[in-house]
């Protein structure tokens, strides 16, 4: 996949060339490319002034960011207790075969990225699906595909 390096180099300027804005330079690439280039993290490291292997020591850190591409919508479905017990399992295999992809993996088209996580911490809400950063919770198993889908 190819690098708008140009674009990687304007978010880069948008932020003072210091190490200390690396997290937030990070967290621009992510947003705007979906995940973290080699070219864009090479190019992080250069004009703040930071060694790569640190560039690559935070990047791989905080599970906020990610080095493989990932689809536009982010799709969280939520395994803590709560959810566990009132249905995230069917919910899971619902998505997993609307979408055509299993959970950590982004589909081919890259609109969507199927995410478990162990828990969300509103487990009042139970069963819970995030798409980016909107949480819904009361997910039904026969709602979920289309709650996901919808534009």
């Amino acid at each position: 996949m190819a690098c708008d390096m140009a674009k990687i180099q304007e978010i880069i300027d948008r932020s003072p060339q210091t190490p200390g804005s690396l997290i937030a330079v990070l967290q621009d690439i992510q947003r705007e490319f979906h995940y973290l280039p080699c070219e864009a993290l090479q190019a992080t490291a250069a004009s703040l002034h930071v060694p790569l292997s640190k560039v690559f020591s935070v990047s791989t850190f905080y599970n906020a960011f990610s080095l493989n591409p990932r689809g536009e919508r982010i799709i969280r479905i939520c395994q803590g207790t709560a959810c566990h017990i009132k249905g995230a399992d069917l919910i899971q295999q619902q998505l997993t075969s609307g979408l055509g992809i299993k959970p950590g993996e982004t589909s081919p088209d890259m609109k969507y990225t199927l995410e478990v996580v162990n828990c969300l911490g509103v487990c009042a809400m139970a069963p819970v699906v995030v798409v980016n950063d909107k949480i819904h919770g009361g997910v039904r198993c026969d709602k979920a595909f289309k709650l996901v889908t919808k534009d």
